[in-house]
């Protein structure tokens, strides 16, 4: 299956792909207070994510990418990157995950193997479907971080209960 090639061709590519959304984050306008984190340790988280991605997509809500992403929150908060910085770097790296598929993923179709039939459509199925999966996964996630963001803001604050923050 073209998805599950894909997703091997992004984990094994994890290093590039990490420095391209880590330089991005560093630069990009948008996410400014992510130039005060060290380029290595901002590499370093992005790498985790990128090379677990297949783990991770197939079970969005596991507790492993719960406590990812609500860690990740939390570190944000500490370092005192605002929250719709944090919300959109999770937006560049959804992009740069969507882009590398668009563009790997009709070369590996255009070229498909002997001893399997695949037609193009069914590339292109995959493909979509793939995109749809990681956009969900990314949804969640976004979730997870948003909440572990909140939870540490809460903590600082003084807020008695976590679950108020998120319900108002």
């Amino acid at each position: 299956m073209i998805a599950a090639k894909l997703i091997e061709l992004i984990e094994n590519h994890a290093t590039q792909l990490s420095r391209d959304i880590a330089r991005d984050l560093a630069t990009n306008e948008r996410t400014r207070g992510f130039r005060a984190v060290a380029f290595d340790d901002l590499m370093a988280r992005l790498f985790q994510i990128v090379h677990h991605l297949g783990n991770w997509i197939g079970d969005p809500s596991s507790i492993a990418v719960q406590d990812e992403f609500m860690a990740w929150g939390e570190q944000r908060f500490d370092q005192k990157i605002p929250l719709i910085e944090v919300v959109y770097a999770i937006i560049v790296l959804k992009q740069h995950l969507r882009r590398y598929i668009a563009d790997h993923g009709l070369v590996e179709a255009s070229s498909p193997r002997v001893e399997q039939d695949f037609v193009l459509p069914m590339h292109l199925h995959s493909l979509q479907e793939l995109n749809g999966t990681v956009s969900e996964f990314f949804d969640e996630a976004l979730y997870h971080l948003v909440r572990g963001y909140e939870k540490a803001r809460a903590a600082q604050s003084g807020v008695s209960s976590f679950s108020s923050v998120i319900a108002s």
